[in-house]
């Protein structure tokens, strides 16, 4: 709870605009308010790092490659989702997006049979589905001649 809410003060403190929570939910427990951010900038830190707490930060964008190029512009990957009705757009960025899980029109939907991981910082390996046994498997190459 005091990484978050300290995350959402450096977001106040880099010049982004507070629309909503913001502050420790109730008196028991560690909970934060679900918290949301306008005129954030790809520079914020909030913009820049995992805050794995209730944070959203919203920035504008004018083209689906300069969301891409942003997206791709970090050294983690878990997860992507993004929302449309435009299937050729989903392609694209379910194509071109450096993450692990790619979700369009849902988000943190998971099944046992797909495997779950991150690119660059954003895991290590694969859980769940057939990928994930290759982390209990070691490889040997072996040649033998006969003379």
């Amino acid at each position: 709870m005091q990484r978050i809410l300290k995350y959402i003060d450096i977001g106040r403190k880099e010049g982004a605009k507070l629309l909503a929570g913001g502050h420790r939910w109730g008196t028991e427990g560690a909970f934060v308010e679900p918290t949301v951010f306008a005129d954030v900038t790809d520079d914020m830190t909030i913009a820049k790092e995992e805050i794995f707490g209730p944070v959203q930060s919203i920035l504008k964008f004018k083209t689906l490659d300069e969301v891409i190029e942003r997206a791709n512009n970090t050294t983690y990957g878990l997860a992507a989702g993004a929302f449309t009705k435009d299937v050729n757009r989903a392609l694209k960025l379910t194509k071109d997006l450096e993450a692990g899980n790619v979700w369009i029109n849902t988000y943190f939907a998971f099944k046992l049979q797909a495997p779950f991981g991150g690119y660059k910082q954003s895991g290590i390996g694969r859980e769940c589905g057939e990928e994930s046994l290759h982390e209990y498997l070691e490889v040997k190459s072996v040649v033998i001649k006969l003379d």
